[in-house]
């Protein structure tokens, strides 16, 4: 496959066409962003962990029915991925009370709700990425009825499948971050990424912090705390 023109270069990504004109690369960079981009840094080697976790994750859930837009990497820091028009939304699913939902209602973070949370919030950092409701997610357009209910509906089967994915590797998963967009035949399909720069990963045992708020909340060993992240989760057989 041949890389092609950058199509889009994001804060932490960059896609790049390809001689499949229903292919593109994705590009994982060492940045790291948070607060809307208002604090960012460069960490070496995070875009390569990333890419491997990211590619791991994508690898377990497609093995079990969930279609994704990863196809396979293409290197340490790249992989293939299915083009897509992305659906601006972010969809967040809460196992535990943590980061903006423990600001906004002052609740202590790793409270247990008494049912799972998502939260949707309207994709444009422009606006700083606005929490939006089922409303008004149908009524801008952005998504109908029906495509609504099989993205709630695959998240929370991706969010079964993480649960017990993770606590194989010893790994308490707090919340996490799904994107979601359509292949050139309109299906819709996870898209992005699932990291620690896009969920949070708390130790089992410890409750100790294994990812993006150790940037955010200047924790230091970011990087140190992804491989942990890579290494358990490579040790997790994907059969």
């Amino acid at each position: 496959m041949v890389k092609k023109e950058l199509l889009f270069d994001g804060n932490e990504k960059q896609v790049y066409a390809t001689d499949d004109p229903e292919m593109v690369i994705f590009h994982f960079k060492d940045v790291a962003t948070c607060f809307n981009n208002i604090k960012t840094a460069v960490f070496p080697n995070k875009g390569i962990v990333n890419n491997n976790i990211s590619a791991r994750i994508f690898d377990y859930l497609g093995k079990r029915g969930i279609y994704t837009h990863y196809v396979e990497l293409a290197g340490d820091r790249e992989q293939i991925c299915r083009k897509s028009e992305i659906i601006p939304l972010e969809i967040v699913v809460r196992n535990y009370i943590a980061g903006s939902l423990a600001d906004r209602l002052a609740l202590q973070e790793g409270t247990k709700p008494k049912s799972l949370i998502i939260d949707i919030n309207y994709n444009s950092s422009e606006l700083g990425d606005p929490l939006i409701n089922d409303t008004q997610a149908i009524g801008l357009g952005i998504v109908d009825s029906k495509d609504l209910d099989f993205i709630y509906e695959t998240a929370r089967k991706i969010n079964e499948l993480l649960i017990e994915f993770f606590s194989k590797a010893g790994i308490k998963l707090i919340d996490f971050k799904l994107e979601f967009g359509r292949d050139a035949q309109g299906r819709i399909m996870v898209c992005d990424e699932i990291s620690p720069d896009t969920s949070r990963l708390w130790d089992a045992e410890t409750d100790r912090k294994l990812d993006k708020d150790r940037f955010r909340h200047d924790l230091s060993y970011v990087v140190a705390s992804y491989e942990e992240v890579l290494e358990r989760v490579m040790n997790v057989n994907l059969d």
